[in-house]
């Protein structure tokens, strides 16, 4: 593996050895001492022209675990706001020698420009590029639904059979399109749920069916209910009549959350908006998994950096 852009490109061999080796990373975490001397001498930078909290600390986490040099590299009062390029950027980091860089960046398609334009010779992560993808995303949430249900069994398995709701914003959430394609080619059955106006143009291609009740959706008892956070900073329009409107719709309120049976997961990528997409009773409870995907978001990061810097990178 010589990057991670997308999830679409993973074969589901590729993405089973991948939750494997995150498997091997979730055990390193339990030991009293978390590190591995696996990426010693390497230089790994995070390069966040967005904000991001929870993601940049997972992967710096997941860098340090494994030993290697972290640079944090924040596009707000840098270079960049002066009106570098991307370009420009990524040759400084080549001349710093950089191994691996983890970007973020708000155009969608970033990513893949910085790992086949020539400019550096370093494996690029996608840690989420505009509205497109969110690969580590939808494999740390695959990696706990996998660990939910198999438990220690997990290993070598995928998630055949596994029926996944994914609601609300999909429009604009990264974090669906890569669980879309991840889920698909691992096996799940996969439904999205939204506003009319919240789904994409065309979702013809996609392996997901498209509904627009949630109490529909909800009524087949899936597996796993994923709700997605509304993305106001990238909604420059009235996609919906108001908060409490689209909670009463297409939120997991508490009522809806007593009706699913106990043994169904309740996802939610975070940042939540409580009493939006999400009550605290469902955010809070046994079913939920919210803090389990913090957890796992280390290992299947440590598993993704791992494959792309061990070695001779392309023969991970």
């Amino acid at each position: 593996m010589r990057h991670l852009l997308s999830t679409r490109e993973l074969t589901r061999d590729e993405a089973v050895a991948l939750l494997d080796i995150a498997e091997d990373m979730a055990a390193v975490q339990q030991r009293e001492v978390k590190k591995l001397p696996t990426l010693r001498g390497k230089t790994v930078v995070n390069l966040f022209f967005e904000d991001s909290t929870r993601t940049r600390i997972s992967f710096e986490a997941a860098a340090k675990r494994l030993s290697a040099d972290v640079i944090n590299f924040s596009a707000k009062g840098s270079s960049v706001s002066k009106g570098e390029s991307l370009k420009d950027t990524a040759q400084t980091l080549q001349a710093m020698g950089a191994d691996g860089v983890v970007i973020r960046h708000h155009a969608s398609g970033a990513p893949y420009t910085l790992a086949t334009s020539g400019w550096i010779d370093a494996g690029v992560v996608n840690a989420g590029d505009g509205t497109h993808e969110h690969p580590t995303q939808a494999l740390l949430d695959a990696f706990t639904m996998r660990s939910r249900l198999h438990g220690t069994a997990s290993r070598g398995k995928g998630l055949d059979g596994v029926r996944v709701v994914i609601v609300g914003d999909i429009l604009h959430s990264r974090v669906a399109r890569s669980n879309v394609w991840l889920l698909a080619t691992l096996g799940a059955d996969v439904t999205l749920v939204a506003p009319p106006t919240l789904v994409p143009v065309d979702t013809t291609g996609w392996p997901a069916s498209v509904v627009y009740d949630l109490d529909d959706a909800l009524a087949g008892s899936p597996d796993v209910v994923m709700m997605l956070r509304i993305q106001a900073e990238r909604m420059h329009g009235a996609f919906f009549p108001n908060s409490r409107e689209y909670a009463r719709t297409w939120g997991l309120d508490d009522a809806r959350f007593s009706q699913l049976p106990t043994t169904t997961m309740v996802m939610h990528p975070g940042p939540m908006n409580r009493g939006l997409e999400i009550s605290a009773l469902a955010a809070d409870s046994a079913q939920s998994t919210v803090r389990e995907q913090v957890a796992n978001g280390v290992s299947v990061r440590m598993a993704a950096l791992y494959l792309l810097l061990s070695g001779e990178r392309g023969e991970a």
